[in-house]
């Protein structure tokens, strides 16, 4: 899945990214406020990490404008302000949670997941629905309550598609929820990943619509 990450500070920045892509995550980095309202445009991210001291535009600034344009990304803060009406300032403008520096990264996961857990209607771990489950603790799918590992970008696109089951997803749409700036993207990317998910989970698992995308059944 991908995350953007917004960080004036080039070694937290630095080392953030690097421990998210560890863990599974595709990590897009800008370090202020004006590139991360841009980035915030393109759309794609499964989350936001933002930092609120930003150079150029204020994180809180980042934060409501992208509320008012109506992008429910779900939005973690990471700062340093330790301050009542600064927690209560950001949250009330929008933010799905506020976890203050320093931290452990193994919290921020489990935060991450919460917040994602909660914009997918999820109260547990388990998203989707039918016979086709995904584990956001374990990263694993569950199959007729039959558990399989999957890559980092196999979760990344199942989860895409089982956010809304029965719509259709493009291909430029997939992409953009799997893949990260600088990555390398060939053509057929895309059906590479699902040729290997649908001998994992069925052939009938993810399903094509000719000319348009792939979904899977609601």
């Amino acid at each position: 899945m991908r995350v953007l990450l917004v960080e004036d500070d080039e070694m937290i920045g630095r080392s953030l990214k690097q421990a998210l892509e560890g863990a599974g995550w595709s990590a897009d980095w800008v370090r202020d406020g004006e590139l991360a309202q841009s980035a915030l445009g393109d759309g794609g991210y499964t989350c936001v990490l933002l930092d609120l001291g930003l150079p150029k535009q204020d994180g809180t600034e980042v934060l409501r404008r992208a509320r008012e344009r109506g992008d429910a990304t779900p939005v973690l803060v990471l700062t340093a302000r330790d301050g009542l009406d600064d927690r209560i300032h950001s949250l009330d403008l929008g933010a799905d949670d506020y976890l203050l520096k320093p931290f452990e990264f193994r919290e921020l996961l489990a935060r991450m997941r919460a917040v994602v857990r909660r914009r997918d209607g999820a109260a547990h771990s388990l998203v989707g629905s039918g016979v086709l489950q995904l584990d956001l603790t374990t990263r694993e799918v569950v199959v007729n309550g039959e558990r399989e590992a999957l890559t980092a970008r196999e979760f990344a696109l199942l989860h895409a598609l089982l956010e809304r089951p029965g719509a259709i997803l493009s291909r430029e749409q997939l992409e953009n929820r799997i893949y990260g700036w600088g990555e390398e993207v060939t053509s057929n990317a895309i059906d590479v990943l699902i040729h290997g998910m649908r001998r994992k989970l069925g052939a009938d698992s993810i399903r094509n619509v000719r000319g348009l995308g792939w979904r899977v059944a609601a």
